[in-house]
């Protein structure tokens, strides 16, 4: 048995929470702001707004929570520690904006039918103000997005709401100098549309990880191919690649050998795997026959190889 540890614990997302617990003070503020100008205006794209809105403050609050849980260190029941609690929020959060996006598809087509009178000057004042705190909030979150699902669910609302607030300020003028109401509806509609692939991108994503499936940045033919490359390597199988979180990829398979020096195909494959795709999460096992039916023959010496860096 050989093993090479070096366990990080520390959660994706962990290192922003300053920023996020910023960016929540910034929109659960304007949050009240905006639901209360959407009512006083009548603004269907205002309260369209807010309610993304809404869900930024819940990604920002649960992201949070997601952080301080996946902190907790790993224990006998939950031997990966609590590190998935991160993906089971981006996914809330996604079934989230799906539910608030229909909603409002479903609001502007009544609203369509029947447009009430809107105050498009208080609409403007409010758009542009909530702006202007969306795009401080997307400033604080930008670099965490790439590290973290959880975190780049929060960002990705964020970045919805502002475009939500653009178009809403769009509205508004156009309202204030045609008259034209249903363009308040047709705001609504576009945000709506617009945040629905991405939700789904974000949804999609977060599943696959709770399903344990391949990471969109890993070949496993790929990997496949470069482990039968190696010296005295005859066939793989059992081969599995899967996320415990966001960039926290292991690696596990067994490999058939011809030769008895198995450490040096061991460490072969560990360098390898870390170099060509990063994984240092890995459990490797060698073993000299397969059995008919694919298992291991229980009489032939087997030696297994571990390494890890972030579970």
């Amino acid at each position: 048995m050989s093993g090479n540890h070096n366990h990080s614990h520390v959660p994706a997302g962990t290192g922003h929470s300053k920023r996020l617990w910023m960016a929540l003070g910034l929109t659960a503020s304007f949050l009240i702001v905006e639901i209360i100008g959407g009512i006083v205006t009548k603004s269907l794209a205002l309260l369209s707004d807010a309610a993304h809105m809404f869900t930024d403050v819940t990604a920002l609050a649960i992201a949070l929570a997601a952080i301080q849980i996946a902190k907790r260190p790993a224990d006998r029941k939950r031997t990966f520690g609590y590190h998935r609690f991160e993906i089971l929020a981006a996914a809330f959060n996604a079934l989230l904006l799906f539910a608030v996006a229909f909603y409002i598809l479903y609001e502007a087509w009544a609203r369509f039918q029947s447009p009430p009178e809107i105050q498009s000057t208080g609409m403007l004042v409010i758009a542009a103000f909530g702006l202007l705190i969306n795009v401080v909030a997307m400033f604080l979150l930008m670099g965490g997005q790439k590290d973290s699902l959880n975190v780049k669910g929060a960002y990705l609302e964020v970045l919805a709401d502002a475009l939500g607030s653009i178009g809403v300020i769009i509205g508004a003028l156009v309202i204030k100098f045609t008259s034209w109401l249903w363009v308040d509806s047709a705001i609504a509609v576009a945000i709506g549309f617009w945040v629905l692939p991405r939700t789904w991108i974000l949804l999609r994503d977060s599943v696959n990880i709770l399903l344990e499936g391949v990471p969109a940045d890993i070949n496993l033919d790929s990997i496949e191919a470069d482990l039968k490359a190696l010296d005295n390597v005859t066939g793989v199988h059992d081969l599995h690649v899967w996320s415990i979180t966001s960039g926290k990829h292991t690696l596990t398979a067994h490999l058939v050998v011809t030769t008895t020096d198995w450490q040096k195909v061991l460490d072969a494959a560990q360098l390898m795997l870390a170099k060509n795709y990063q994984l240092n999460h890995v459990t490797i096992q060698c073993e000299n026959a397969i059995c008919e039916v694919g298992h291991i023959d229980a009489h032939q010496f087997k030696q297994t190889s571990e390494t890890h860096d972030d579970a």
